[in-house]
């Protein structure tokens, strides 16, 4: 009869733990929007971050958004050329970048740089008890080192996939009119009467629920990292993996409820 039994306790023991785990991540977003309503704001502390978050990560951008525009209009226009339709080949890659591609591959991008890099940092802070030390001279933790992170990602993750977008239609422009010979004017101009402003705000809301999560998981991870090397590398991989199962869940969440709204 025990083995029976066995795969019950196992179910339930997952699930104590992953609501405990969810728990507590709550409560740690919760008590850092606590912090962030008071002053002061720590002005030079989130430039900072949005220097390592950002503008760090953006030749990583830069290059991710010009071959996904490339290979999403080689494909596309192939694709397309079956049913004679080349023409939509602007707005399809346009489309795709803004709404979908734009907001996510950014965003993952960033979790692999930033994310991971900032899950180090503060598990190393941890581990070496400087946060200890935050709280002995009477600086709030996660006024310090939390809510910089937070804004400078709600802050980033927008401008970082403006500048994926940009290059991913123009790189897409280039394979469209450079090696398939479509002509210029029809590609900008599918785009002009295919793109509405709620696609781009789409992708603006999903880039901005993007780089919240995503701070708020590499801080959380690495806030409570275990102690020694080992501890801190298996916070910034569990903070990597779960920022992009998560980005990738909410991503459809968000797409279901604006296509339904539309």
């Amino acid at each position: 009869m025990i083995w029976i039994l066995t795969p019950f306790k196992l179910i339930g023991s997952y699930t104590h733990r992953f609501i405990r785990e969810l728990g507590k991540m709550v409560c740690f977003i919760a008590t850092s929007f606590f912090w962030m309503m008071f002053p002061p704001y720590l002005i030079q502390r989130i430039i900072k971050q949005i220097n390592f978050i950002g503008v760090k990560t953006t030749p990583v951008i830069v290059l991710t958004g010009s071959f996904t525009g490339m290979v999403l209009a080689l494909q596309t226009y192939y694709a397309l050329a079956k049913f004679g339709a080349e023409s939509s080949v602007g707005p399809v890659v346009a489309l795709s970048l803004i709404r979908e591609l734009g907001p996510v591959i950014s965003a993952l991008m960033v979790t692999g740089c930033a994310g991971s890099a900032l899950t180090a940092e503060i598990g190393i802070m941890r581990i070496t008890e400087q946060i200890d030390a935050l709280d002995a001279m009477a600086l709030n933790p996660h006024k310090y080192l939390i809510v910089p992170n937070i804004i400078a990602g709600i802050l980033s993750l927008p401008l970082l996939n403006a500048i994926f977008v940009v290059l991913g239609v123009f790189g897409g422009y280039t394979i469209s009119v450079g090696l398939m010979d479509l002509s210029s004017g029809t590609y900008f101009q599918g785009i002009r009467d295919f793109i509405k402003t709620r696609d781009i705000l789409e992708g603006l809301y999903k880039s901005i629920s993007f780089g919240f999560l995503i701070t708020w998981i590499s801080c959380y991870k690495g806030y409570f990292t275990g102690y020694g090397a080992e501890g801190v590398s298996k916070s910034t991989i569990r903070s990597v993996v779960l920022s992009s199962v998560m980005i990738l869940i909410w991503d459809y969440f968000m797409t279901s409820v604006m296509v339904l709204n539309n």
